[in-house]
């Protein structure tokens, strides 16, 4: 034990130490690439972090006349409002209850299907299963919603035929506050599940098949081998999608709940990002709805932390 310990300290004395290179000489070493990176660097900085000066509008009672110093700081009296305002506790709910759900139901659907998808062995079937499951993400969310709008349609439309037509009556689920969530997110799961499935596919396909072949000769069924082969590859690139999902938990889809929303399914379907754009872009509440949305902001960062930290310690994959 000793003269191991003697040979590991050897070792480790005799070992070379390669000194590292400052950033400026990696830059200089590897230029090429950092040209690359700077357009993207610049668009960034430009869309992205210049902008940020615009925070300072949810601390200040924001004229366009006076600017953004002529107008006056007013603090967090846009914050106190919005939290006295007695709908605040309702549309943090639903923003809430809404992502929480989406993520329930729509973030295992797409590592489901990448796993079945594996599993075929005729590539002729997998090229066009995978097409069929992809097309529905290039319609736009206009055109969705304006078909479940016809097919949820009391008057005439798809669900309410079929319910007619078996001797039932003619339901409104368009303005049914609760159908919302259940409409929004079941269209959610057939217009994104298939493209979700691009990046588990991907990961799926370097597997090193002799690990397949292996299990098969150990007598390994195919749902023994998802499970101890294909279901740990995935592990990272869940992990990492699963902190991405819960970063944004706060940021629902605004389009769609937003064409979808009518003035009787109010109560499930008003979220922070469809009140964000009712106070400041239709009443003009610049600094408010700036606030609003701030707050809203600092929520995401906060989740995506604490996600990130759990999702480190779990499974020693992070961002950072």
């Amino acid at each position: 034990m000793k003269q191991g310990k003697k040979n590991g300290a050897a070792a480790n004395a005799n070992a070379v130490v390669v000194p590292k290179e400052s950033l400026i000489k990696q830059m200089k070493k590897h230029w090429e690439f950092y040209l690359l990176l700077l357009p993207g660097i610049i668009i960034t900085i430009i869309y992205k972090y210049i902008p940020i000066y615009g925070i300072q509008i949810a601390f200040r009672d924001y004229n366009a006349m006076d600017g953004f110093f002529g107008s006056t700081w007013v603090g967090l009296k846009w914050f106190e409002r919005f939290f006295n305002n007695y709908n605040s506790v309702r549309m943090i709910r639903n923003t809430v209850l809404l992502s929480l759900y989406s993520i329930l139901w729509t973030f295992p659907i797409p590592i489901i299907l990448a796993l079945l998808i594996n599993q075929v062995k005729l590539k002729k079937f997998q090229r066009v299963s995978q097409t069929i499951l992809y097309a529905p993400h290039f319609i736009s969310v206009m055109i969705l919603c304006g078909m479940l709008r016809i097919f949820l349609s009391p008057y005439g439309g798809l669900i309410s035929n079929i319910m007619q037509a078996f001797g039932g009556e003619a339901v409104n689920l368009i303005d049914s506050a609760k159908a919302f969530r259940t409409i929004y997110i079941s269209s959610s799961i057939w217009q994104d599940a298939g493209w979700g499935t691009i990046i588990y596919i991907a990961t799926l396909s370097s597997v090193d098949a002799s690990l397949h072949e292996a299990a098969k000769v150990d007598g390994a069924s195919a749902l023994q081998r998802i499970l101890h082969i294909d279901i740990p590859e995935l592990i990272p690139v869940i992990v990492i999608q699963l902190i991405m999902s819960f970063g944004n938990l706060m940021n629902v889809g605004f389009e769609k709940a937003y064409l979808l929303q009518t003035s009787l399914n109010k109560e499930t379907s008003e979220i922070i990002a469809t009140y964000v754009y009712e106070q400041g872009m239709l009443k003009a509440m610049y600094s408010f709805s700036t606030a609003v949305s701030l707050f809203n902001t600092v929520v995401n960062i906060i989740l995506l932390l604490v996600v990130n930290k759990i999702c480190n310690k779990l499974s020693d994959v992070s961002f950072v």
